[in-house]
C-alpha cells in the first residue's frame, strides 16, 4: 500500500505523484470527490482519499506559509 498526491487533472486523466514519480491515472479510477493536493491511498488499482493525511499535509503547509509571511 502506497500513498500518492494528486497534482492536477488533465481531461480524463489525473496526474499523481507517487514514489517521487509523476504518473497518469484514468479519472474514473479516482474518487469523484477528489481534489488537487489530496493524499490518496493506493492499493493496486484502487485509490481512496486519505482524509487524515490530507488534513495533516494542509496544516503543515499552512504553518510553513505563516512562518514565511510573518511580519
Amino acid at each position: 500500500m502506497n500513498r500518492a498526491i494528486i497534482d492536477r487533472f488533465e481531461g480524463d486523466l489525473v496526474v499523481i505523484e507517487i514514489n517521487e514519480e509523476m504518473i497518469d491515472v484514468p479519472r474514473e479510477n479516482i474518487p469523484s470527490d477528489a481534489r488537487e493536493g489530496e493524499v490518496l491511498i493506493v492499493n493496486g488499482n484502487v485509490y481512496t482519499i486519505d482524509k487524515n493525511e490530507t488534513n495533516k499535509r494542509k496544516r503543515e503547509i499552512q504553518e510553513l506559509m505563516d512562518k514565511l509571511f510573518e511580519s
